[in-house]
């Protein structure tokens, strides 16, 4: 089962679509980014403020978050414990 993973103010991502989190910085991902818009493939969730992270799904788009990735990637190492425990309970036979 998929999860999904807050990258801020409430925006959700895909956790089976995602392929790589990443700092903006570097210039191919700033390429990326520029390439993305003009093909209309960024999802801005950044709510106005700095772009912090870059997600790249698997579909080609490209989600702008004002979280840092080592924020994004904690949340979704959460994500993968709660669905791991989740699971792990309904295997229990009582």
């Amino acid at each position: 089962m998929a999860g999904l993973v807050n990258v801020g103010f409430g925006n959700m991502v895909n956790t089976a679509k995602l392929l790589a989190v990443v700092s903006p910085d570097a210039a191919p991902i700033k390429r990326l980014v520029q390439n993305a818009r003009e093909s209309q493939q960024v999802i801005d969730a950044t709510q106005g403020r700095k772009t912090k992270a870059v997600l790249v799904m698997e579909t080609g788009h490209v989600v702008l978050s004002a979280l840092q990735p080592d924020t994004i990637t904690k949340r979704f190492a959460m994500n993968g414990l709660t669905e791991a425990e989740n699971k792990s309970e309904g295997d229990k036979v009582l």
